[in-house]
């Protein structure tokens, strides 16, 4: 949001996700989470303002490092052992998301009950696979 950390990638997302479980929704502050999958790796961070949560509150109990600017709190990527191979772009802080409609519906069981998915989406209860 600042501007005093940035990140690229060369890579395509291999996915663009919304995750409503209870983890993701409390992170995000809304009522869930708009990720683009990326290989692990492929997404490369500047700026001196980098900090990182180690958040183990996840079903997995595993370790997931949520990446934040400390200077305006702006959490723009996570991964880690979690989700091993993969970490995720929160899309909310592309400069332009307007290309990125998420296809996927992660943790529905987890959803707020009132929030409607667009029709024919593919959802999945918990994490697909």
């Amino acid at each position: 949001m600042c501007g005093s950390v940035r990140y690229t990638s060369d890579v395509e997302p291999q996915g663009i996700t919304n995750c409503y479980c209870n983890t993701c929704r409390k992170n995000s502050g809304s009522t869930h989470s708009y990720n683009l999958a990326m290989p692990e790796g492929s997404v490369k961070v500047t700026g001196d303002t980098l900090a990182v949560y180690v958040d183990q509150s996840g079903a997995s109990g595993n370790p997931f490092n949520r990446h934040f600017c400390s200077n305006c709190g702006s959490h723009f990527l996570a991964g880690g052992p979690a989700y091993e191979g993969m970490e995720f772009i929160k899309a909310g802080t592309l400069d332009d998301p307007n290309w990125a409609e998420p296809k996927l519906h992660i943790w529905c069981d987890e959803k707020l009950e009132w929030l409607e998915l667009p029709e024919g989406s593919t959802q999945f209860p918990q994490n697909p696979g």
